[in-house]
């Protein structure tokens, strides 16, 4: 029987929701903020949610959401692009964490979106590590395209499906979790001026409308 220490993927969601739509409507409780929870967390953690997204300092996901310490288990990378470190940091959250569920946040105005954009328009790459960046990005740009897709907010939409599904296919772990009821995956766009978090699509038994 789930416990309010132990949501399932849905309740888990639905309280990212509550805390988006307290943030949105400038209601912040900032919970699990004090000395108690500080103490508490000594002994471990046990987050509800991994979220997975842009390391963007406009998007952070303790404030947007309005949640506090050992609420979330962030992994955030330039265009939330997955590399092995990634994966095992998901898995380490879902494997040893047992985290219920994975939100995957990309955002409007996004720099790795744009870049790439540009490159596709241009041909030419950026320099250094930048360059993994945009080169990464580039599956769903090029996937965008073929679906007629026009504008930035669209291609980081089709981005953040095209992770969620990257999270399935190259993780067993992972998949296994959500084809067994005991993971949710949803993806999710921020948009900035407004600061609320839209669901794009969800993997497992999750409700997003």
């Amino acid at each position: 029987m789930s416990t309010a220490a132990e949501p399932t993927p849905q309740q888990a969601w639905d309280e990212l929701v509550a805390g988006n739509h307290r943030f949105v409507t400038d209601d912040v409780r900032h919970p699990n903020q004090d000395i108690a929870r500080r103490h508490l967390l000594e002994a471990g953690q046990k987050p509800k949610a991994i979220l997975f997204g842009c390391g963007d300092s406009r998007v952070a996901s303790e404030i947007i959401f309005d949640q506090g310490l050992g609420d979330l288990f962030v992994v955030r990378t330039a265009g939330h692009i997955i590399d092995n470190a990634v994966l095992g940091s998901i898995e380490f959250g879902v494997g040893v964490l047992g985290v219920p569920l994975i939100v995957v946040l990309g955002h409007d105005s996004c720099g790795a979106i744009k870049a790439t954009l540009d490159s596709a328009q241009s041909g030419d790459m950026p320099g250094g590590f930048v360059r993994d960046i945009v080169e990464r990005v580039m599956p769903s740009v090029i996937s965008g395209r073929g679906h007629g897709l026009t504008t930035p907010e669209e291609f980081e939409a089709e981005h953040v499906r095209a992770t969620t599904g990257l999270l399935t296919e190259r993780s067993m772990m992972i998949h296994d979790a959500v084809q067994q009821g005991r993971l949710g995956i949803v993806g999710a766009t921020y948009h900035l001026r407004e600061g609320s978090a839209s669901a794009v699509n969800a993997l497992g038994a999750v409700t997003v409308a």
